[in-house]
């Protein structure tokens, strides 16, 4: 099989709908031999029955499967879609992802045409339910994986932290396979995206944006909420020490201690001394301050949190 879209979801079952509709109506798959598995992540809502209409009326070649995993969290989720899937690529759509006419085909192509691409992201536009602030732009990429870098796909350089966002991912069957940790598997961490990414780096499969893969992803107004905002800042600031230790030797590890906490801290006093009293009452500027402290103790929060 070329290639299995795995849709994980959980008590998504308003949302389900648009996504099954989007790939129902897909483009220029004729010659695309691809299925379609739901995974349901022990929904309390009418998840099931969703998809059980939606297969009484499939009129699409590419089968629509639902399978049911009970062990909450998207990384089991995406597991269990991975385990169930065949195509020798597998993308990955949130039950908030909505993907244009000719997603597949573009993810199809690009997967075929780069034979030593691991894993790669497409564009990813912003539906907001409510408008987010002026200067929202500056952050909306690192807390809700707003991805627009232009139409000119790249390879993306990990060594940088430059990686894609986990919406409307695709991932290579071989790479994984290649990869297979059972540790980075069982980690409930949302980072696994990007841990997943570097690992697969470090073996020499190519991560890349493609520029013609365009998804909408949808952000209700509890996602702009100050409180949420903030603790999306945080978690991600305490991923950056656990990022950037993949990329490095055992003894340069005591080095890179000190280079994230010292250069993050100068990052923390920076932007206090920019933006004085606007650092921590305006928005973006607070989830800035927040992504940044949190990057600083994130050396401590690897290891005291290390199994």
């Amino acid at each position: 099989m070329d290639l299995s879209v795995v849709i994980p979801t959980y008590n998504g079952a308003d949302r389900l709908p648009q996504v099954l509709e989007k790939l129902r109506s897909q483009m220029g798959t004729e010659e695309i031999d691809w299925d379609i598995i739901v995974v349901d992540n022990n929904s309390s809502d009418h998840t099931p029955q969703v998809v059980q209409d939606f297969q009484k009326s499939w009129n699409v070649k590419a089968p629509l499967k639902y399978v049911f995993e009970h062990q909450q969290g998207i990384v089991f989720a995406r597991n269990r879609g991975i385990e169930e899937s065949q195509g020798e690529l597998i993308a990955f759509l949130d039950d908030d992802n909505f993907p244009n006419l000719d997603w597949i085909l573009q993810a199809y192509l690009f997967g075929k045409n780069h034979p030593k691409v691991g894993i790669y992201g497409g564009q990813i536009h912003p539906l907001y339910q409510t408008k987010p602030p002026e200067n929202f732009k500056k952050v909306e990429h690192i807390l809700l994986a707003i991805r627009e870098s232009g139409d000119q796909s790249f390879q993306f350089n990990p060594e940088l932290l430059q990686l894609p966002s986990g919406a409307g991912l695709v991932l290579r069957r071989k790479a994984w396979l290649d990869n297979f940790n059972p540790e980075l598997m069982a980690t409930r961490r949302g980072d696994n995206d990007c841990e997943l990414s570097i690992y697969l780096h470090r073996k020499g499969w190519e991560i890349w944006y493609n520029s013609a893969m365009h998804l909408n992803h949808w952000i209700p107004a509890e996602r702009l909420e100050r409180s949420y905002l903030l603790s999306l800042a945080h978690r991600y600031g305490l991923c950056t020490f656990g990022f950037r230790v993949i990329l490095v030797k055992s003894w340069q590890k005591p080095l890179l201690f000190l280079r994230v906490m010292f250069g993050s801290l100068k990052r923390v006093i920076l932007h206090l001394v920019k933006y004085n009293k606007k650092a921590k009452s305006d928005l973006v500027n607070a989830c800035e301050l927040e992504f940044f402290w949190a990057s600083a103790i994130s050396p401590f929060h690897y290891y005291l949190n290390r199994t």
